[in-house]
């Protein structure tokens, strides 16, 4: 008989988080000098991931399989939450983004992966789409700003997206770049933000099993403020290293500099591992707030999944500071 171990941070599914809430760096900015934007009022609200699913000529394609190896403790957060509560500053600095976020153009969409590959290549999305296993995976989501949601995923491993890339034996790492048209998006029009967004992980980090590129959510094509049409999804690190709408794929060996890291290198480092014992240097970390129902719970370490990650810093550690 088979018996399939629920891990440490395995969720339900009646416990991920609605689509409606992400979150914000408004400290950050605030300790900058730099003003944000308010709010979108609730009476502007629609029911967006619809409407993004049915434009996105991918829609056919989901619902797709569910890996029941990736599982959760906690309820899913409700859709109309998550996709009402978000992050992307090329929208706005406000959480309230998702209506600004649906003039983002997600055909056609291109991704270009150079660098240190066997054959660089520029791949449209839906034949990316084509050529790697989709599936669903339940996830845990925990933001730096000390809130946190369970989602339901669709997309494919980031092992499978190297394994397509051939990348030489000398990278080490691959940069991820998003977009920069500030025509469409005005928040990239703000000067005093290190256009376009940039991300970086390790090698290792990608080949590892809990490493998704995701390209949907919640049985559909990904909603426009969740990061459409290609997004990262890194369980055990903090939300801003997930980056969205991404563009560029590069494989290098030296390791990059995020958008985050460059606008404030003593709060947002490279490898922003989650940890409750170490606080950000103007808040602590020991707690998250649950957006769907307002609970504070504690924060675990690798938001869970030490299990499956930790080991990867075993040596890094040892002379780095692998949480900021």
């Amino acid at each position: 008989m088979h018996i399939l171990r629920k891990p440490d941070w395995h969720v339900g599914e009646s416990a991920a988080t609605p689509e409606d809430m992400f979150l914000n760096r408004r400290q950050v900015l605030a300790g900058m000098g730099i003003g944000m934007a308010g709010g979108v009022a609730g009476s502007l609200m629609v029911p967006l991931a619809a409407a993004a699913a049915e434009e996105d000529p991918s829609a056919g394609l989901y619902p797709v399989p569910r890996n029941q190896s990736y599982q959760l403790d906690r309820e899913l957060t409700p859709e109309e939450v998550n996709s009402r509560y978000n992050n992307f500053y090329e929208f706005g600095s406000h959480k309230e983004i998702h209506n600004a976020a649906q003039v983002l153009k997600i055909r056609p969409w291109e991704i270009r992966i150079d660098g240190m590959v066997e054959e660089e290549k520029t791949i449209a999305i839906d034949d990316l789409l084509k050529a790697m296993p989709l599936e669903e995976r339940l996830y845990r989501h925990r933001c730096v700003e000390a809130w946190s949601m369970t989602i339901p995923w669709s997309g494919f491993a980031m092992k499978a997206l190297v394994d397509f890339a051939k990348p030489a034996s000398s990278a080490r790492y691959i940069r991820l770049e998003t977009f920069h048209d500030k025509e469409m998006a005005s928040g990239q029009a703000q000067f005093w933000y290190p256009w376009p967004y940039v991300e970086g992980v390790t090698l290792a980090e990608a080949t590892n099993d809990l490493a998704f590129m995701v390209t949907g959510a919640y049985g559909k094509p990904l909603a426009k403020q969740f990061g459409a049409p290609l997004r990262l999804a890194l369980p055990w690190k903090y939300g801003f290293k997930s980056i969205k709408s991404i563009r560029k794929i590069t494989f290098t060996d030296e390791r990059p500099v995020s958008f985050w890291e460059q606008l404030a290198p003593a709060e947002y480092g490279f490898w922003a591992n989650v940890n409750p014992e170490v606080p950000h240097p103007r808040w602590s970390q020991a707690t998250e707030r649950v957006l769907h129902t307002g609970e504070r719970v504690p924060t675990l370490l690798y938001n869970g999944y030490g299990e499956h990650v930790a080991a990867l810093y075993d040596e890094v550690g040892k002379t780095e500071k692998i949480f900021y």
